[in-house]
């Protein structure tokens, strides 16, 4: 068998530690924790690192897929600790880091006919191992919020628009995907359903208006709702109106650290 050097082992002088090296936005099939079926097959886009010392030139990067591979018959999600252990070990690094985007779907059932339908949400893992174990999790919520400002000075209808709402979250006691996706939801102008009747959207159309909301209003419901929430540690809120009349989107962003 050809011995081939092994240059990614060699030494560096120039003493510059990497926060982060590794490989990015590999496809994977995982399964999460669902709150009414018990789990949810779903794909994710997987980002994995570790911090590398100054004094090696470089890192094994077949070794992630490797270790990721060991895990393709395991619950990956639910052994994200045992992991990142695991990588740490196999690279030889002090810190090691996993990301995880992924779509969720919730069924939803609309206000009026009932109907019901599937809706699409975009959710993040992210885990950190370095002395100790870290987890985060995030939901991007889409909503729809209506402008006060619009409905106060116009004798007829208000403006509203699509809106994405961003929570990311520490904890040290389980919380579900599907509490954020609520407080996000209860927490805008009106929720988003992927479909409606008539009678669905006269209705969601008149809930809005009657519930009008800034950018500022929603960042500041979610911060009180999250702080009163004795699970949560710390937490990023971050709410994007792509405004209707408007070329350019309104923002606001709340970071909590108890």
């Amino acid at each position: 068998m050809i011995e081939h050097p092994d240059v990614q082992s060699e030494s560096d002088g120039r003493k510059v530690t990497i926060n982060r090296v590794g490989v990015k936005n590999i496809r994977y099939p995982i399964v999460v924790e669902d709150r009414k079926n018990k789990t949810q097959h779903t794909v994710a886009k997987i980002d994995l690192y570790v911090e590398l010392d100054s004094k090696e030139r470089g890192t094994h990067m077949s070794r992630f897929l490797e270790v990721l591979n060991r895990y393709h018959q395991e619950n990956l999600v639910a052994n994200l600790e045992v992991f990142l252990l695991e990588i740490k070990k196999e690279l030889k690094a002090q810190a090691a880091y996993a990301r995880f985007e992924f779509p969720y779907f919730i069924e939803k059932t609309a206000p009026v006919s009932r109907i019901k339908s599937l809706l699409s949400y975009e959710c993040i893992f992210e885990a950190a191992y370095s002395d100790e174990y870290k987890l985060m999790i995030g939901v991007t919520v889409p909503v729809t919020t209506l402008c006060p400002c619009s409905k106060e000075i116009s004798e007829k209808g208000a403006h509203n628009q699509r809106s994405y709402v961003t929570v990311e979250v520490l904890f040290k006691e389980f919380v579900w995907l599907e509490e954020l996706i609520e407080l996000v939801e209860g927490s805008a102008s009106c929720e988003i359903y992927s479909l409606l009747k008539r009678a669905d959207e006269k209705y969601v159309t008149e809930k809005a208006y009657n519930n009008p909301h800034f950018v500022e209003d929603v960042v500041r419901e979610l911060t009180l709702k999250l702080r009163a929430d004795s699970r949560i540690t710390s937490f990023k809120v971050e709410s994007l109106n792509q405004e209707s009349i408007h070329d350019h989107d309104a923002y606001a962003e709340v970071n909590f650290n108890g």
